[in-house]
């Protein structure tokens, strides 16, 4: 058996590491992944060369990259029977965001809390390809993502077209205190989604400290939306909404493409 350790540098938050598991699912020669989100490290326990293993890594564009092969008298590992009930929580707690957050930003005008929405959605999106597709087949999971990739991409399109209408337009400005509580509510979501999820990998204490909770680009996501609430408040103006809900779009879409990588 061989050890190979990987940094990913762009793995911030469980629905990465979801993506890495998708992409990795099939390889007849991995017998385990062991995630180290706080430190962006994945252990890949395998037997045989680790070509394919690498590769499948690199192809998904999350700053993956090789740092050690050592071989491992480990052969048994400790599979965690409560993860797919723990997915199903973080996907339900997603999702509802995803309808919290829509509503409220249509209602409030605000495209910031209407692009992270989007967000919460892209991760539900990734948690339900990873239920769904458990015990199917290869070709099931591969049509699951490029539906799932598809729709992501043509939702931020239209957000994309909405920004641009509203910023040569002339829009009410987005209810800021909305902005603000709602954002502050979906920080609380997705920290404790981000714990959930690596208490089940029964991490030691010092992997669950509040710090990592920060490396999450939802929660930094949740953090712009808060801070360009204050802006549009502070300036009078729905530039600061509109910027960060442009980024969203972006990072939407980039999340988007990750998850088309699965179904090739």
């Amino acid at each position: 058996m061989n050890k190979t350790i990987f940094e990913i540098t762009k793995m911030d938050c469980p629905s990465e590491e979801n993506l890495i598991r998708m992409k990795l699912d099939g390889i007849s020669s991995i017998a385990n992944l062991d995630f180290d989100i706080p430190n962006r490290k994945l252990t890949v326990f395998h037997s045989g060369e680790i070509d394919q293993i690498e590769k499948s890594v690199i192809e998904l564009n999350l700053g993956g990259k090789k740092i050690s092969t050592e071989q491992t008298d480990q052969t048994e590992f400790k599979e965690n029977e409560n993860q797919k009930k723990l997915l199903w929580s973080v996907l339900a707690i997603n999702f509802a965001f995803f309808i919290i957050e829509m509503t409220t930003g249509i209602i409030s005008k605000s495209m910031g809390l209407v692009a992270d929405s989007l967000d919460m959605l892209a991760d539900s999106f990734v948690y339900g390809i990873s239920l769904f597709a458990v015990g199917g087949t290869v070709i099931k999971k591969k049509r699951i993502a490029k539906l799932a990739g598809y729709f992501q991409i043509i939702l931020a399109i239209i957000g994309f077209v909405e920004v641009l209408r509203r910023f040569f337009g002339n829009e009410k400005l987005p209810d800021f205190s909305t902005m603000i509580i709602v954002s502050i509510f979906a920080l609380i979501a997705n920290g404790i989604c981000l714990y959930i999820l690596q208490k089940s990998m029964s991490k030691e204490e010092a992997h669950m400290k509040a710090s990592m909770i920060f490396t999450s680009n939802d929660v930094i996501i949740n953090l712009g939306v808060i801070i360009a609430g204050i802006l549009v408040h502070y300036l009078s103006s729905n530039k600061p909404d509109l910027i960060i809900g442009t980024i969203v779009f972006a990072l939407v879409i980039q999340g988007a493409f990750r998850i088309l990588k699965l179904s090739k």
